[in-house]
């Protein structure tokens, strides 16, 4: 019979060993991988339409983002964040090449075909050989994807998505097609994808657009997160919540009977609705559920630390058309104009990053930043080296707490739609200008820190500052042959 010295020795043997197994089991060992020996994965989702006063973190009272409110409480919340443009096209434009409005190749909505079934499909193609954010990062060994809503090049066009840094697209090419949540087809890649049980300009169908985009971006994580060390790049640009007003049953009932909702009868474009506030509050909704699933999945990947994960939207609310109530929801918080303005209410939009290993929870920043800071931002932590030339500058600093503010950023704004417009952004003023087409133009200043719902015109009151903003505003301004800005090339 063994002493009880060698009972002893060989059950603290056996411990040892038991414990060595738990610390080097495979998925410790996997999870530890992905969390250090992989470059970061980014995931950038971009919200159509969406308001700055759309979200519970930025003041919303009425619809509820339960999800998108935890992401803001566990990272960063930017109060001066804008959009490329007040409109679809040019902003996503600016976005994917880092180039604001006054140097872009796209700079307005320009359509291909007309609004019927069987029109040609897509926008403006951008042109082939343009230096793009994910053809930059492909280059590098990202992953990446496209998922949602493109509009800068129709089925077969050199603007289409694989032609610019995407290997997956699936969505809309065209975003007249977009009008409508229940299409008669998608897109992969250059494949027509018919959804069956769908009909052309119906108000319901059996193929929600928004959940099949969903469920291909979480298939297309889960297959990154398993197949191994390559980082991924995702740019998810749901359509939500632009028009048309449509949503299954599950996420229109709960609000249901909530407030006073006048039927909207179609008569202004778009789809009819019955319940118009209830479906666009649902429409909201179901976007920030779906945004929690990816979140949870990225947790349950264990790729969470490692990634980071922005959300925005292409430009503010919508005025009010197609059922739309922006004023009832106060879809623009206390900024003044809509979509299509170069006023605060048509280009400040939410801006929310998580970053859980890199971003300390509970961050509001005041930087001063726009859509053309992305493409260095996301470069940087991707740790790419690029020559590409952008009129950003990288927020990475701003992420990670080490940003000592910048009193004279200057961000520029032309937009040749909606009259002819420019704004320019500079520390605390904004100056802008509108109506340039029909010889108008007249400047227009104010002073953003104390008057951010813009209802105080300074422009007589600092003719000094006012000359000095527009000399900066004509430097930052190229002229377009395809789009020129009518009040300034004329």
């Amino acid at each position: 019979m063994p002493s009880p010295r060698l009972l002893i020795l060989s059950l603290f043997f056996s411990l040892l060993v038991s414990c060595q197994q738990v610390e080097t089991s495979p998925t410790a060992q996997q999870s530890e991988a992905k969390a250090t020996s992989q470059r970061p994965n980014i995931v950038l989702i971009v919200a159509d339409d969406l308001g700055y006063g759309d979200l519970g973190s930025y003041g919303q009272q009425k619809i509820e983002t339960p999800f998108l409110d935890q992401m803001a409480r566990e990272g960063m919340r930017f109060t001066d964040f804008y959009a490329g443009s007040p409109v679809c096209a040019p902003s996503r434009a600016t976005l994917l090449t880092g180039l604001h409005q006054g140097h872009a190749y796209v700079r307005d909505n320009w359509e291909a075909g007309g609004w019927e079934e069987h029109d040609p499909e897509g926008q403006l193609p951008l042109p082939l050989g343009t230096t793009t954010l994910p053809s930059i990062l492909q280059s590098a060994g990202y992953a990446t994807a496209c998922i949602g809503k493109w509009g800068l090049g129709g089925p077969g066009s050199e603007g289409a998505p694989q032609n610019h840094g995407f290997d997956l697209f699936y969505g809309y090419l065209c975003q007249r097609q977009a009008h409508n949540f229940y299409p008669t087809h998608l897109w992969r890649n250059q494949d027509k994808v018919v959804l069956e049980g769908n009909t052309w300009k119906n108000l319901t169908g059996k193929h929600y657009s928004h959940d099949l985009m969903t469920e291909e971006a979480l298939s297309w994580v889960e297959t990154q997160t398993e197949d191994g060390d390559q980082p991924f790049f995702l740019l998810l640009t749901y359509t939500v919540p632009h028009l048309a007003l449509q949503v299954p049953e599950d996420s229109l009932a709960p609000y249901l009977g909530r407030w006073d909702d006048p039927a909207y009868d179609g008569k202004k474009g778009y789809l009819p609705h019955e319940h118009p506030r209830a479906a666009y509050a649902g429409m909201v909704s179901r976007m920030d559920r779906d945004v929690g699933r990816l979140l949870s999945l990225l947790k349950e990947q264990g790729v969470d630390e490692n990634t980071l994960v922005m959300f925005t939207s292409d430009n503010g609310a919508t005025f009010d058309i197609g059922g739309a109530d922006t004023p009832f929801f106060q879809g623009n918080g206390v900024l003044r104009g809509n979509k299509g303005s170069v006023y605060e209410g048509g280009i400040r939009v939410p801006m929310l990053a998580r970053w859980p290993s890199q971003i300390p929870a509970g961050q509001v920043t005041e930087a001063i930043s726009a859509f053309w800071d992305l493409m260095p931002t996301v470069l940087e932590v991707a740790e790419v080296e690029s020559s590409a030339t952008t009129d950003g500058k990288s927020l990475l600093p701003v992420l990670r707490g080490k940003w000592s503010g910048d009193s004279a950023r200057q961000l520029y704004w032309e937009f040749p739609g909606y009259g002819s417009q420019q704004a320019l952004r500079h520390g605390d003023w904004m100056l802008l200008r509108r109506g340039l087409k029909k010889g108008e133009g007249k400047p227009e200043l104010y002073n953003l820190r104390h008057d951010i719902s813009q209802k105080h015109n300074l422009a007589d009151e600092h003719p000094e500052r006012v000359a000095h903003m527009l000399e900066l505003m004509q430097g930052e301004h190229t002229p377009s042959e395809r789009f020129p800005l009518p009040g300034v090339d004329s």
